[in-house]
Order: structure tokens, then sequence, then C-alpha cells
């Protein structure tokens, strides 16, 4: 399937969802596997990565998550911060009604802070850890097989504590080395399943033209964060609704995927709270 078609694979959907009632389970055949899904299912929660108002945040860190909280978002993700006080963080989200079940942590953090990371996260209430990045030079097919090592570990250190592990991909983990491997796939198949989950940046696997739906048919419930990014005709990111990626097709197999957070992000936004007010606009009323 080409990036064209699966952008546009939607198409026929609207008319099935008016023709059908929102409360008969319509079967959905994807290869020899049979599932029942609602023709009328919404997201109950939405997030946002708060990467996407960092220069908000950084000169004014209360009033900008108080912003958030008055969009209408339920759950935010974090960017793990050492010099800001987690206590002080719980409080603010608790008070605002906003839950965090995600942080991103750097790598450099998880190799040589992983204590720090994981005591913050346990203050805050965050259930995933994330490394959400790899440099161009951490990119080689042998630092693959040892961020597989690493990953591991990792996992491992963050289950004693309650805290599940996760990688978060860009475009670049899709690109085949030399020996023909794709890198997202050998971090799928060598990590531990238990140990490593996989949040999905939806724009970047988009812009890489993979097929999500293929990887949650390969790799079932190792997906259960995604960031929810659109992207335009001109493959730029823009406002969640105001691109092209069909967010219904893929929100419809949430269920195969184990995908239980919606997380919106805009790397680069003009205004970042036009944006994630768009995009939450867009979320709450979108059906699939």
């Amino acid at each position: 399937m080409n990036r064209r078609t699966f952008l546009q694979s939607s198409v026929a959907l609207p008319a099935a969802v008016g023709a059908i009632s929102s409360t008969v389970a319509a079967q959905h055949n994807r290869g020899s596997r049979s599932l029942y899904l609602s023709l009328s299912q919404h997201l109950e929660r939405i997030g946002v990565q708060l990467y996407t108002v960092r220069s908000l945040l950084a000169n004014d860190y209360e009033g900008t998550i108080r912003a958030v909280a008055d969009l209408g978002y339920d759950e935010v993700e974090a960017v793990w911060d050492p010099d800001r006080n987690p206590e002080d963080i719980r409080a603010l989200f608790e008070d605002v009604g906003l839950a965090a079940p995600s942080t991103h942590a750097p790598i450099q953090a998880l190799k040589n802070n992983l204590e720090q990371v994981l005591d913050a996260a346990q203050i805050i209430g965050h259930s995933y850890v994330v490394c959400p990045w790899l440099s161009e030079e951490q990119r080689s097919m042998e630092q693959y097989k040892n961020h597989v090592i690493l990953f591991n570990e990792v996992g491992a250190a963050c289950k004693e504590v309650g805290i599940q592990f996760a990688y978060h991909n860009h475009e670049f983990e899709f690109e085949a080395k030399e020996d023909g491997i794709i890198p997202y796939d050998l971090l799928l198949e060598e990590t531990d399943p238990e140990l490593v989950k996989m949040e999905l940046d939806l724009y970047w696997v988009a812009y890489a033209n993979q097929d999500p739906i293929e990887y949650f048919n390969r790799y079932p419930g190792r997906f259960p964060l995604s960031h929810v990014k659109d992207m335009g005709s001109d493959r730029q990111m823009t406002a969640v609704g105001e691109g092209e990626i069909d967010f219904a097709s893929i929100f419809a197999e949430s269920e195969t995927a184990g995908m239980k957070y919606y997380i919106v992000e805009h790397d680069h936004p003009d205004d970042a709270m036009a944006s994630i007010q768009t995009s939450i606009q867009y979320l709450r009323t979108l059906e699939f």
C-alpha cells in the first residue's frame, strides 16, 4: 500500500457510518483476522506533548499548563527536567486536573541518571518513560544493537518500580541499513515485548511511507502510546485535522495496536496554543 492509498483509505467510511446504526457492530477483515468494531467510537481522553508548547513553558510554566487544561486536554506528556521539582509539577497537574501518564527522557539520562528519572516519574505519577530521540551519531547498525541491550535493561529497571519503558520513532528508523535491516524492525524484534513498548509517531511513520496498521498486525499490543500529528500535502506538519493522515482508520485498529494514549504534538508550530486548540477540536468530533 502506498502513502496516497493509505491516507485516502477511509473515503468510504463516513457513508457507511451514516447508513448503519452506531449500536451495530461491523465485521472488519484484515488478512485472516476478524475484528468487531463499533462504527461510532470517539476518543475518551486526549493528551498533548508539552514539547509543543516548550517556548511558552520557558516563559510561564504554570500559566501555560493552566492554559492547556483550559483547552480541554485530559492529559499531558511531560519532558524530564532535572531542574524542576517533581513534587511541584505533580501538585500543579493535580490542581488543574491534568493526568500525566508519560514523560520523555533523553537516552543520555537513561544511561547516566536512570534512578533520578524514575524517582521523578514515580512522584509525578507517570506510567511510561519514553526515549524520544537518537542523534545522528547514534544510528549505526552496531549502535542500534547496543540500544536493544540498553532498552531491555532500562525496561527491566522501569518494571521493578511499576513503570513501562517505550521508544518514540522518527522517520530515520525506517531507513534500511547497508545489510537491508530496518532499524525499527530490529528494535521490535530484538527487544523484550514486555519490557519495551513503542510510542508510534503517526506523522513520522507516514513521512517514511510506512503503514502503521501493518505494524499493528505484525506486532500486536506493542503500541500503547501514539503521537497524533498531521501531515499536509507538502509533507510538512500541520495541526491535526488540517492534513491528510487518516486517523479514523488508524484509531479503529487501536485494540490490535494496544493503543491507550493519543497525544497531540507539533514540533515547530507558528502558534503553539492555536495549533493544539485546532487539534483537540478536531479530535473531539472524530468518529472511527
